[in-house]
């Protein structure tokens, strides 16, 4: 039996849901994987955790240390990464990933800034050391998008991209076409978990745009932080608007657009589409991304839980199957 030694970054919804998913379901990957998935090691910006088992309460937790240091001394074969995807972290989110990478560890990630700010640097790392970057977590949760893209990517002429990947804004243009304010809509929608406290990334079209951008990479070997995007945001000033679309048995939709013809572009753009369509159909937590192949048609991907867990289910996904597919890099 493969055993795993796993150090997660980040102690959030997303890494406990992944650390508690393991431990629930450890003997079932055993006997069905024959891996033993085990969390060695839990590690924030603040304090860290060694040791196997139930992990205590952070005030129980020790100064940090190098985190070369760490992942040396706990043998890590896979670094999972759940931390913030925000501007502010993003430098030291991608330092993180590259020093697990030189150590000699697999990198499953969640956080988006991650694949997005350094993409050459992980892919090219990755190669040189023999480690895979498997990033399914930081592009539309549960759903298989960027497995699909990889698959795609290996031969497939995908000539465009799109889709609706944000499933707040869906929940929120739906609010709306009910007759219920943005404000209210987005009171309720934080109240009831639906988005962060800030849900200005979902409201702009720029976590929609990144995860898109994400996928260019992984179909096109594009790298994603060159790509130009075009936002128009859900804003108050749209509510009658929505709410007329739903009188006449219509949507309202975000969806994020890339061409291969037109290198480094990514729109995202509110569309009106029939309350039948594919797209129309979508409900909170669904989401979907629609891959055009040309004269061999398209492939819709959908659905797809977008809770914390749902995202820990995604990145456990991405670590049992570095048993089967280590490819080296991101692609």
């Amino acid at each position: 039996m493969r055993v795993l030694p796993i150090v997660v970054l980040g102690y959030g919804p997303v890494a406990r849901a992944y650390i508690n998913q393991i431990s629930a379901h450890r003997d079932e990957y055993r006997a069905r994987h024959d891996v033993d998935l085990s969390v060695v090691a839990v590690r924030t910006h603040r304090s860290q955790v060694v040791g196997r088992g139930e992990v205590p309460p952070p005030s129980d937790w020790a100064e940090l240390t190098d985190l070369a240091d760490l992942l040396g001394t706990v043998e890590a074969k896979v670094v999972v990464q759940a931390v913030p995807s925000t501007d502010a972290v993003a430098t030291t989110a991608v330092e993180d990933a590259m020093m697990a990478i030189r150590c000699g560890a697999h990198l499953v990630t969640a956080t988006t800034s991650t694949p997005l700010h350094g993409w050459r640097k992980l892919e090219q790392l990755g190669i040189d050391f023999g480690c895979a970057v498997r990033i399914s977590g930081a592009v539309g949760a549960m759903l298989p998008a960027a497995d699909l893209a990889r698959s795609l990517g290996q031969g497939i002429s995908v000539t465009s991209v799109s889709g609706c990947l944000n499933a707040t804004a869906t929940y929120l243009l739906d609010q709306m076409s009910e007759g219920v304010s943005l404000d209210l809509a987005t009171t309720t929608a934080r109240q009831t978990g639906v988005t962060d406290n800030d849900p200005t990334p979902d409201l702009s079209g720029h976590d929609v745009a990144t995860q898109l951008r994400i996928l260019t990479g992984l179909l096109w070997a594009r790298d994603p932080a060159e790509a130009e995007v075009i936002l128009e945001p859900i804003t108050p000033e749209i509510e009658r608007s929505v709410f007329r679309a739903g009188r006449r048995g219509l949507r309202l939709r975000q969806v994020a657009v890339a061409d291969h013809d037109i290198p480094d572009l990514v729109t995202v753009s509110l569309r009106v589409v029939p309350a039948e369509s594919q797209l129309g159909l979508l409900r909170w937590p669904d989401k979907a991304a629609i891959f055009d192949c040309g004269d061999f048609g398209s492939i819709t991907v959908s659905g797809g839980d977008s809770s914390p867990a749902g995202v820990a289910q995604s990145m456990i996904k991405d670590t049992l199957s570095l048993v089967h597919d280590a490819t080296p890099g991101l692609r």
